[in-house]
């Protein structure tokens, strides 16, 4: 069994706690910025939230359809949504810090801070879709498997006679 295989549920499990995490920083953020500083808040805070409730969908989707369902666990319909998830997340926190930049926190510090926290934390969950997209694609392309491949007997050609 590839270590891959072994370490992909406390993966999963991580995905789903940074994504609670970020959903509570961003709700907060969101929160604050449309009630104290009377203006919309910004598209990357906005999106930042998306990719949170975008991963515990996602999350439903990579954990059950193995287990229960493994007729719509296909292997590049996983590794579509790992990928998919992975550049959400890599455009979310990158589109934040750059909102971030060189400010300083100032008096909105509790919400300064909050973007600051969750813009790690996103970060993070950036690399745990990069790991997991990775052995994604390693299973579906057949790389990285310590199983001995078989020829497919239904493709060998047919001497002719």
């Amino acid at each position: 069994m590839a270590i891959f295989e072994v370490l992909m549920l406390p993966f999963r499990i991580a995905q789903g706690v940074l994504s609670i995490i970020i959903l509570g920083l961003t709700a907060y953020v969101i929160n604050s910025w449309n009630g104290i500083l009377w203006w919309e808040s910004p598209s990357q805070v906005n999106f930042l939230l998306f990719c949170s409730l975008w991963t515990l969908l996602a999350l439903v989707y990579l954990v059950l359809a193995p287990m229960r369902f493994q007729a719509a666990a296909h292997k590049y319909a996983i590794l579509a949504a790992e990928a998919v998830t992975m550049i959400f997340w890599f455009a979310g926190f990158i589109a934040l810090a750059v909102l971030l930049g060189d400010i300083r926190c100032g008096r909105w510090g509790g919400v300064c801070r909050a973007s600051q926290a969750a813009t790690v934390f996103g970060a993070f969950e950036w690399l745990l879709f990069t790991a997991t997209t990775v052995a994604a694609a390693l299973h579906a392309f057949g790389l990285g498997s310590s199983r001995t491949k078989q020829h497919d007997p239904a493709i060998q050609v047919q001497p002719q006679v």
